[in-house]
């Protein structure tokens, strides 16, 4: 069978879904193939340079702005205009397809989708289609086109149940979670990854992601780091900066400021997200459906911060109602709900326990075996 793999570079969960499913068929079904393909670029390259690019600078400097986008996409002049544009983008896609002949294509982005299914309703398509929804919420963006799609894959019963009330027949409907890298299936030595960081295994850790290669929410991010390193002694932190080379000197200058180099260990951006997250107790992050879907099957109590209007905040809304984390919005007194969080173990094992709630350690087999068995 010929498999086409679609995501789109807004954000780096669409990938790593992708990612995730290429991975697990090449390894369990060896007899397919397999390719990954950013459908923005290959439809049109300065289109998806630009956009990707606003994407990063309204998620950086103006998210408010996002956030307006994403809810008027939903409906309105503007949901029309970004399905009629894919429309058009879909005529320059069907030549790929022509050329490939897939008998599957799974998309990880709503725009993959919406142009397979308008290519599917025309006849120009006969594949079968599968969309993966790569947020706790969902977005009505995903289900343009919802007639020609034969499987759609979400995160919770919530989102099931939104489809099924938008004439979604509930058997195409499957709830296995956003797909996990098979790396956070391991089984960890902790004590040796606590020595590989030179951690202390009897204090509590906190892992503290900072926004990514572009310190989304920096304002926000920093001012919480700050509140960790001055006001608490008897933690250890490890802080991701990621890419962002800036946001790293930052953290670094504040730590030796308060001589805490032994407790605060500042990160760039690393392969070892799973390990870390095995020997942590807490993470700090903007909740982004692949952090979020690493931290539940790690079984870590969440506390959000920076949320990017629309989905993330969505997402925070939804993590919060089911008990799994607690989000210091803008201006929330943030020392004082750390405080209380850090000091109450009751707490943190029910939001630890809660995780086990949306967990599915094993969603990316889960989406394989459906669609190829």
């Amino acid at each position: 069978m010929k498999i086409l793999i679609f995501y789109a570079s807004y954000g780096g969960g669409h990938l790593s879904a992708a990612k995730s499913i290429q991975s697990y068929i090449n390894e369990n079904y060896p007899e397919n193939q397999t390719e990954l393909i950013d459908c923005m670029k290959y439809v049109n390259k300065p289109i998806e340079k630009m956009t990707t690019a606003a994407y990063r600078e309204m998620a950086k400097k103006a998210p408010w702005v996002w956030g307006k986008i994403y809810d008027k996409s939903q409906k309105g002049a503007l949901a029309h205009i970004s399905t009629r544009s894919n429309t058009i983008m879909a005529i320059k896609l069907l030549k790929l397809l022509r050329a490939e002949q897939p008998d599957l294509i799974i998309s990880t982005h709503p725009f993959s989708s919406q142009m397979c299914s308008y290519l599917k309703r025309k006849g120009k398509v006969t594949a079968k289609l599968a969309t993966i929804m790569t947020d706790f919420a969902p977005h009505d963006q995903w289900l343009v086109g919802k007639e020609y799609t034969d499987f759609f894959f979400v995160a919770n019963d919530k989102m099931k149940e939104y489809l099924t009330k938008q004439n979604i027949n509930e058997k195409n409907v499957f709830v296995t979670g956003i797909p996990l890298s098979s790396k956070f299936l391991k089984k960890f030595n902790k004590i040796e990854i606590f020595k590989l960081f030179n951690l202390n295994p009897l204090k509590q850790t906190i892992l503290f992601f900072a926004g990514g290669e572009f310190g989304l929410g920096k304002s926000q991010t920093l001012d919480i780091f700050k509140c960790i390193v001055k006001n608490f002694n008897n933690i250890q932190m490890i802080a991701i900066a990621g890419k962002n080379e800036k946001m790293q000197e930052m953290f670094k200058e504040y730590v030796k400021k308060f001589n805490k180099e032994d407790s605060i260990k500042i990160l760039p951006f690393t392969d070892k997200v799973p390990e870390l997250m095995a020997i942590s107790d807490l993470v700090i992050t903007k909740p982004g459906g692949l952090t979020i879907t690493e931290s539940l099957a790690s079984s870590l109590p969440i506390i959000v911060i920076s949320p990017i209007p629309g989905q993330e905040e969505e997402n925070a809304e939804y993590l919060e109602e089911k008990g799994i984390a607690v989000w210091i919005r803008k201006h929330d007194d943030a020392y004082t709900i750390l405080q209380k969080i850090l000091n109450d173990q009751e707490k943190l094992e029910r939001m630890k326990k809660n995780t086990s709630l949306l967990a599915n350690k094993n969603s990316t087999r889960d989406i394989c075996e459906i669609l190829l068995k």
